[in-house]
């Protein structure tokens, strides 16, 4: 579907400067918005680099999976579905704790395995159950105590202090989260099976 609207946008831009006789101008937005990208791409990278570094340090140690065992027993009353020691708890806890740490490298491939541990206990195939619509909301919504990319993208635009935005994420992540939670709750209809109707 991107592609499509990425598609119609090219198209529709050249049409309109071809008719307002700018093909010039067109032509010129699209040099310096590749050398633009290229730049923010380059500035962007050594701050990525620190953190993804550190957060593989902070992998290695121990440290993810010691929060992934300081979050079982939450996740565990947030997605009753599975059993906390199940291989399904165990990848999303991993999973979440990624997600926190500002793994996302790593939280991609734990979040597409606990999906996938948690359909083989799913008894209908074909529709998710209450826990893996939490799961995906936990996903959505997650908290990280360090934004690395948003920081990063404000230090590459001339922001002199990149990370104050650290209170203001932390807040509104965790608004999110809950509202995220509540409205799951909610549309359950305080049961722990939610069904979504086929269409």
């Amino acid at each position: 579907m991107l592609n499509y609207l990425w598609i119609a946008m090219i198209v529709l831009s050249v049409v309109c400067s071809a008719v307002s006789g700018r093909m010039d101008a067109l032509s010129a937005a699209a040099a310096e918005g590749a050398d633009q990208a290229v730049r923010l791409l380059m500035s962007m990278a050594g701050v990525m680099c620190l953190w993804s570094g550190v957060m593989k340090i902070a992998e290695n140690s121990g440290l993810s999976a010691f929060g992934a065992k300081l979050l079982s027993p939450v996740l565990s009353k947030l997605m009753p579905d599975y059993h906390k020691d199940s291989k399904a708890m165990q990848a999303v806890c991993a999973n979440v704790t990624a997600n926190v740490l500002g793994l996302g490298n790593a939280a991609t491939p734990l979040g597409i395995l606990a999906m996938k541990e948690m359909q083989k206990a799913n008894p209908l195939k074909t529709e998710p159950n209450h826990s893996m619509i939490v799961f995906v909301v936990l996903n959505t919504a997650s908290v990280q105590l360090i934004p690395a990319t948003v920081a990063a993208l404000r230090q590459a635009c001339g922001s002199s202090t990149p990370y104050d935005i650290l209170a203001p994420v932390w807040v509104s992540s965790a608004a999110a989260l809950t509202v995220g939670l509540l409205m799951t709750r909610l549309l359950s209809g305080g049961r722990n099976g939610v069904r979504l109707r086929k269409k």
